[in-house]
């Protein structure tokens, strides 16, 4: 199953135990990064088994509900972030408590692996992105640290 969501944005997947999840991942990402845009979406398994939304930009807070419906699975979560890294959150996202598993941190396109059994569905894993197409070369080094640069990552 594709995700869909903005060209630009980058994603966190994840799976975590607890309806309290959506407000703690969201504490979580403000404290990690002043202002940043994001959305949040929780699928509960348990009680009404609702999609649980937070975050600070309604788009994308709507993307990542609409992603985690299609999704399925049980107690899976999905961050969807505006001109941010998961670099700078996901340790922050990881010291969740409830957070038992993080599938993907990308701004890759992105296929969930489902299972489905009579009781619901689950996440088995992630395709992230596309195979390797070879072994960099000298120029492609160069090319890599250059962007690490310019995105100031490096000195």
């Amino acid at each position: 199953m594709k995700l869909e969501y903005p060209i630009g944005c980058n994603i966190i997947l994840g799976q975590t135990h607890f309806i309290k999840s959506v407000e703690d991942i969201y504490e979580a990402l403000v404290s990690s990064i002043p202002g940043i845009k994001f959305g949040l979406a929780f699928s509960e398994s348990s009680g009404p088994c609702l999609v649980r939304c937070e975050g600070t930009d309604s788009e994308l807070k709507d993307i990542a509900a609409q992603n985690v419906l299609k999704i399925g699975a049980g107690h899976c979560f999905l961050i969807i972030m505006k001109n941010a890294y998961p670099i700078n959150v996901l340790n922050s996202i990881k010291r969740v408590y409830e957070v038992c598993n993080i599938f993907c941190a990308t701004a890759n396109p992105v296929e969930v692996i489902v299972a489905e059994t009579d009781q619901g569905r689950g996440i088995l894993g992630v395709v992230d992105g596309l195979k390797p197409k070879g072994i960099e070369s000298t120029k492609d080094v160069e090319d890599r640290k250059k962007f690490l640069r310019d995105i100031g990552y490096k000195l």
